[in-house]
């Protein structure tokens, strides 16, 4: 006969991590009837949700779809998306009266603070019955007769079941590390590699000399290359180029890439030179070039490419041309980014070929779980990663 004691310390499932995936599997599990006990090394529950969309916590966007995700498994995502959606979770907010708002393309904010999301997940932790145990290091965790056990810094614990929820390498900060790619690789599984996502990109030094002036201007673009497009802003900053079109574009690039960005979308550039050279041919390029852009970009543009200050009427159809072609694809070679320092999303992980789309369970060990960024499946930026979360975790709080 065990000792009470020591009985207390089985728990049916132990997930850990306690960011958005983890607390939703906990409840979900709580209310499913079973003993949960969620673990993380913070000091605090979901650290990425309190700072995320400026404080406000970009929670969700209406209009995900599984083409809003990068993974080497495209398909993999749509089963969890699909039997908990945007709506599902918009409909929990709702339940707790937290007011919200639609910014842009679908994206939604709380009204008021991030912190609503997190006093509402654990609220429903605590609802469900889950135990949320924070200030936990986890030392090791072993498998066997048909239990996983676990030490840690607060005592032992086995459990039937267990989930991995503890995110990317990004933000190391706020206490990101690669335990859930080392659990993975002990039971068998393979990770695809894993870089920074939705970050900004740093610039060589010589762009960067020529950019330095523009720190902190700001224009709509459309950044693309030759797998995608993104209509959104661009920020110039002391290091390179951030803003939404940079770090939705940045999950798509690979080093020594060039892409593409229009500095002048919805327009035909040529067209609209030429029809400006008919009405004010005494026009100089860089007076235009001032209406177009905000002064110190269109300055920084005529010199980087020896644009003459002539009238334009004094220009070729052939020259125009070519001005129009360096706005429109105005070429960009990143010398890098900057890392997982400031990356949202970690690309890569946990290979989802290994583990089951309708519970999140492992193909290779019996009874292991696989829930939110630390699979190989990323989303834009705009509230989706938070949408795979929720979903995720749902589906393996199910499944548990």
């Amino acid at each position: 006969m065990p000792h009470p004691a020591s009985a207390q310390l089985h728990y049916d499932v132990i997930i850990i991590g306690a960011g958005a995936a983890g607390l939703m599997c906990a409840a979900t599990a709580g209310y499913q009837g079973k003993r949960v006990l969620l673990l993380d090394h913070a000091k605090q529950a979901g650290k990425k949700i309190l700072i995320s969309g400026g404080g406000r916590s970009n929670f969700t966007n209406m209009y995900t779809t599984p083409e809003n995700y990068i993974s080497q498994n495209p398909h993999f995502c749509k089963s969890a998306l699909n039997r908990y959606t945007q709506w599902d979770f918009m409909a929990l907010v709702d339940k707790h009266k937290i007011p919200w708002h639609e910014k842009t393309l679908g994206q939604l904010f709380c009204d008021n603070s991030a912190k609503d999301l997190v006093r509402m997940l654990l609220k429903e932790c605590e609802l469900a019955g889950a135990k949320v145990q924070l200030r936990t290091e986890i030392f090791n965790v072993t498998y066997t007769n048909d239990q996983y056990a676990l030490e840690t810094s607060q005592g032992d614990y086995t459990s039937s079941k267990l989930v991995i929820a503890t995110g990317g390498l990004s933000m190391p900060r706020l206490g990101a590390t690669p335990f859930g790619y080392r659990i993975a690789e002990q039971f068998g599984h393979t990770i695809e590699p894993v870089r920074a996502g939705l970050v900004p990109f740093t610039l060589h030094d010589q762009d960067k000399e020529q950019f330095a002036e523009l720190a902190g201007l700001s224009l709509d673009v459309v950044a693309e290359n030759t797998r995608i497009s993104f209509p959104e802003a661009m920020l110039f900053t002391h290091r390179g180029l951030s803003g939404p079109a940079m770090l939705q574009i940045s999950s798509y690039w690979f080093p020594g890439e060039t892409f593409n960005v229009n500095l002048r979308p919805g327009t035909d550039v040529l067209t609209e030179l030429q029809n400006t050279r008919k009405q004010r041919p005494k026009l100089g390029l860089h007076g235009l070039m001032q209406q177009w852009f905000p002064k110190r970009l269109a300055f920084t543009l005529c010199q980087q490419n020896a644009w003459a200050n002539k009238n334009l009427a004094d220009y070729s159809n052939a020259e125009f041309e070519q001005i129009a072609r360096t706005i429109e694809t105005w070429q960009v070679k990143p010398n890098g980014t900057e890392g997982y320092r400031t990356a949202e999303v970690t690309l890569g992980g946990v290979n989802v070929n290994e583990v089951s789309s309708k519970t999140m369970e492992s193909k290779l060990q019996p009874e292991l779980y696989f829930i939110g960024e630390v699979l190989d499946v990323t989303g834009w930026l705009g509230g989706y990663n938070f949408q795979w979360a929720w979903s995720s975790g749902w589906v393996a709080g199910k499944a548990v």
